[in-house]
């Protein structure tokens, strides 16, 4: 029920107040009440309490409304509690995604007043210029806009009613990025071994282990194990905040792994191993230290995240080697030839650090055309014979 009652102000006139209860303070327990005031007539002031009544039955009152924050103010908010949830690596490349794709999109617009329209019209715009990175783009918009929602700046989220585009498949067959066992063996004649054992041993490691890139660029040599002829994995080279280079756990615990390591390998890192102490003690720094890296550039620091592919792509513009294939190829060989070879998916899936064995069946998928050949050849001698 309303109080309706005049009041004096300080130059003697009487107006009149209005003073409606608004239910009970969930903090306090004690009782709100919502107060308007400086009306010159008991009519004007019952309308108003009539008014008032309503909205606050109706939860329409300005103050329960969301906030009109900017959609950039709230992605602030979001990052700072996101950063404790994920990697550097993963949280630096988010914020090359905000700053070149989502904040120029909704930035700038208060983000109660971001609608489903809106956020489509801008999931097809980033559709049009790019095959996959567009649905990461719009699932982070929908987790900012999840938060804006759980922080009562918008009462709804309008990402949840968006319909993401989907490209259709290209006709024909992708570039495969493997290579076979002739194929591979090739590329490793093209390097001469002499002049450059560092690129070398390098793509060694890489085919015969199977390794990632950053996976290759941190190993040390307390992670090599002559002994027994494995190497430990239990660290990666990637990139944090502004681009530098740090070193971070596996991203999985099946990242974390021993691989095995043929002979001819472990001799030519035993060959290799030798070779840099010798050349850096010419220089006056020491190996001899607990996280000597297996890779290092000319100071003895990290080398770069491209050296790798550098070095692959001269070798095969150099020789005319087809088909090309990326750094990470050379793990896609290392897994099909090892399946080709009749090594279980299981055990190849631990070799790798693959969490589920269908991860590695997918690179195997696209590569298993000789078998099949023997098997309808098998199938062709068993119905032919007497």
């Amino acid at each position: 029920m309303a109080s309706i009652r005049k009041y004096p102000t300080k130059d003697g006139k009487e107006l009149w107040r209005v003073q409606v209860f608004a239910g009970n303070d969930p903090q306090t327990g004690k009782k709100k009440y919502k107060v308007r005031r400086g009306f010159k007539t008991k009519k004007e002031a019952t309308i108003v309490a009539a008014r008032l009544e309503l909205a606050i039955s109706n939860g329409d009152l300005e103050e329960n409304k969301p906030t009109p924050i900017f959609f950039k103010d709230v992605y602030k908010e979001w990052y700072g509690n996101y950063i404790n949830t994920v990697r550097e690596s993963t949280w630096a490349r988010t914020v090359g995604m905000f700053n070149n794709h989502i904040l120029p999109a909704f930035g700038d617009k208060r983000i109660a007043t971001i609608t489903t329209r809106d956020v489509q019209k801008a999931v097809k715009a980033w559709y049009e210029v790019t095959t996959a990175n567009y649905k990461r783009w719009f699932n982070y918009v929908e987790s900012v806009m999840d938060y804006a929602v759980r922080q009562g700046y918008m009462s709804k989220n309008p990402a949840k009613a968006v319909v993401l585009p989907r490209h259709e498949d290209i006709a024909g067959d992708k570039p495969e990025n493997f290579w076979t066992k002739n194929q591979m063996n090739k590329f490793f004649t093209c390097i001469d071994k002499t002049a450059r054992f560092d690129i070398f041993i390098m793509f060694r490691v890489l085919a015969y282990t199977g390794v990632r890139r950053g996976e290759l660029l941190a190993l040390e040599w307390q992670d090599v194990d002559f002994e027994h002829d494995t190497v430990r994995i239990n660290k990666t080279l990637t990139q944090g905040k502004r681009g530098r280079q740090i070193v971070q756990a596996p991203k999985t615990r099946a990242g974390r792994r021993t691989i095995p390591v043929d002979k001819q390998t472990m001799s030519y890192l035993q060959h290799w191993h030798r070779m840099q102490q010798q050349y850096f003690l010419q220089l006056g720094i020491n190996t001899l230290v607990p996280h000597q890296l297996v890779f290092s550039n000319s100071k003895n620091g990290y080398h770069s995240l491209n050296t790798p592919a550098k070095r692959l792509h001269k070798i095969q513009r150099d020789n005319d080697l087809a088909p090309r294939i990326t750094v990470h190829g050379f793990r896609h060989s290392f897994i099909s030839n090892l399946l080709i070879a009749g090594v279980p998916v299981t055990s190849v899936q631990k070799l790798v650090g693959h969490t589920d064995p269908t991860i590695t069946l997918g690179i195997y998928a696209h590569v298993s055309a000789q078998q099949e050949s023997e098997a309808t050849a098998k199938l062709e001698e068993y119905m032919n014979a007497q």
